[in-house]
């Protein structure tokens, strides 16, 4: 599953290299595209790719936030490897590769691990932000928000996702370590953004900061109560 925001201008031609990649693996697959509280013509193209892709469907998000629509993806979903990936990011090859290595490997999460960010300042905004998890939650990576993230069914029925906000990634890998799930990183270097601009600011960034810790906070909270 894909959220889109506000990217009416790239969204066809990036869903037609999906639609292209993912038919040469002759298996049954589904793209929902949650149209996530656009201020665009995304939701009119999203509309217009359904006619024209069959394996496209669908949702309206008007409230938006990148949680949210992950879940509301995920739930919609019917298959029994799934999927979600920042569409305004993935390329179809990586998209492609990370679930041929879910293939193989059926009882682990596979997720994208990026190698390249776009300028100094991300890369020092990303490096705080894992190392915070790293230390906070004792996570293995350093790249929690990477994604394609591609996982079973059966692993998505254990991890219950809460979060409507930039925290679900972190959430999904907490949830993951918890029950004792592999995940398996494989490297991207692509990150080309395919139009627009990030959503990640700097009032943006320190929220993600603030609710990773006070997120820590609370269930230190919760496991000294219990």
């Amino acid at each position: 599953m894909l959220p889109v925001y506000n990217q009416a201008e790239h969204i066809a031609g990036i869903m037609r290299e999906y639609e292209a990649a993912l038919t040469r693996l002759h298996n049954p697959h589904e793209f929902i595209l949650v149209v996530n509280g656009c201020r665009d013509n995304s939701l009119e193209a999203c509309h217009a790719l359904a006619r024209e892709i069959k394996s496209v469907r669908v949702i309206d998000s008007e409230r938006g936030g990148w949680g949210l629509a992950v879940r509301m993806g995920l739930q919609a979903a019917r298959g029994d490897l799934l999927c979600y990936a920042n569409s305004a990011r993935t390329n179809a090859s990586d998209l492609l590769l990370m679930i041929l290595y879910a293939v193989a490997n059926p009882d682990s999460v596979v997720k994208a691990h990026r190698r390249s960010r776009e300028d100094l300042i991300r890369r020092l905004g990303s490096f705080l932000y894992n190392l915070q998890c790293r230390v906070l939650f004792d996570l293995p990576t350093w790249d929690v928000n990477g994604t394609p993230k591609v996982f079973s069914r059966g692993i998505y029925n254990t991890i219950p996702l809460t979060f409507d906000g930039d925290l679900v990634d972190l959430e999904f890998f907490v949830r993951c370590k918890e029950r004792g799930w592999l995940v398996l990183e494989v490297d991207t270097y692509r990150w080309q953004r395919h139009s627009g601009e990030s959503t990640t600011k700097y009032r943006s960034a320190l929220k993600l900061y603030y609710g990773a810790y006070r997120w820590w906070r609370d269930i230190r909270s919760l496991s000294k109560e219990g």
